[in-house]
């Protein structure tokens, strides 16, 4: 009989474990979330999408990308989640590429996690008066003195509230940054925004040189309303109006994040002295974790061993009995 590896035998054990992707902070997790992310194929054998809709101008290249509009006036593409985002704590990350023909371009794109979903509107190509977070890549300059395009910018929304489209966002903008050189970049253009409910709000660029990121801004709860709606669907919409770009989507990546310690850089002040109970409790544990795991081996090859004798004591007396 082939007797199984060590590495078997530990895993039925229970000393093996698969791990789970890491997050940059070593005490927090992520667990990729299928039904909120999207990359090549796209379409499924039957060419549709089990998780999203897709809706307007929008044209699906299975090899390459989701064109939400191509550089053609008036036009305006949806995508949307079948499925709400229910992770209270979570991380997208958005490749795109905007570009097209000509030095005048327009109008940019949106990154929606809101109530509503696959409403085509005059914002960016989805609905006005939202309920939730949008997060507007703006490509084209209305009347904003002193902001360079394009523009980077994020609008908390009530349901009531209407966008600031004559003057670019000025009076609904949460937070924002200049990002010259978004459009048309020499290197894979992607937004990172990470979300901990209740603490912080955060979004990062790379534009400038591959894997390297940089903070357009960073919001606390106790500075600013981050507070997206519990019922929320995630969703990407475009808009050209006389000027045009190709708004194509690359990938779509989201993450439910959790942490091992139930702390995490975005924590509230009350709960660091709890925290630091937790950790500084930790210290003979973790140093006494390698002569419980020795254990743990001795006692379960132990137990191996004895079965293995118990069996050959019953079998002797087996055979014996026969005479």
């Amino acid at each position: 009989m082939r007797l199984p590896s060590l590495s078997s035998l530990l895993c039925l054990a229970g000393l093996v474990s698969v791990p789970v992707a890491a997050y940059d902070d070593s005490n927090i997790k992520s667990i990729p979330l299928r039904t909120h992310s999207l990359s090549p194929p796209y379409l499924d054998s039957d060419f549709q999408s089990r998780w999203f809709d897709f809706g307007g101008d929008t044209v699906v290249r299975a090899d390459k990308y989701l064109r939400l509009t191509a550089d053609r006036p008036s036009q305006q593409g949806w995508i949307f989640s079948r499925v709400p985002l229910t992770a209270t704590n979570w991380q997208i990350e958005l490749e795109f590429e905007i570009h097209g023909a000509g030095n005048l371009h327009g109008d940019g794109f949106a990154l929606w996690l809101t109530k509503e979903r696959a409403t085509q509107g005059p914002v960016f190509g989805s609905t006005d008066r939202f309920e939730g977070l949008g997060i507007f890549f703006d490509t084209y300059k209305n009347n904003r003195p002193g902001v360079s395009f394009p523009y980077v910018m994020a609008m908390m929304g009530d349901g009531q509230t209407t966008y600031d489209q004559a003057h670019d966002g000025k009076a609904n903008e949460l937070a924002g940054c200049s990002a010259r050189g978004l459009r048309s970049a020499p290197v894979p253009t992607k937004a990172r925004l990470t979300y901990f409910q209740d603490k912080s709000l955060s979004l990062e660029l790379q534009y400038k040189t591959e894997d390297s990121w940089t903070n357009c801004f960073t919001l606390n709860a106790d500075e600013a309303n981050i507070a997206i709606p519990s019922v929320a669907y995630l969703g990407l919409s475009a808009e050209t109006g006389e000027l045009s770009d190709n708004h194509d989507i690359i990938s779509l990546k989201a993450e439910n994040l959790y942490s091992l310690n139930r702390n995490n850089n975005a924590g509230k002040g009350s709960s660091d002295g709890r925290s630091k109970g937790r950790d500084s409790s930790k210290a003979p544990q973790e140093g006494g974790s390698w002569t419980w795991f020795l254990f743990k081996i001795i006692m379960f090859f132990a137990a191996i061993a004895g079965a293995y004798f118990g069996w050959t004591i019953y079998r002797t007396k087996a055979r014996s009995s026969r005479f």
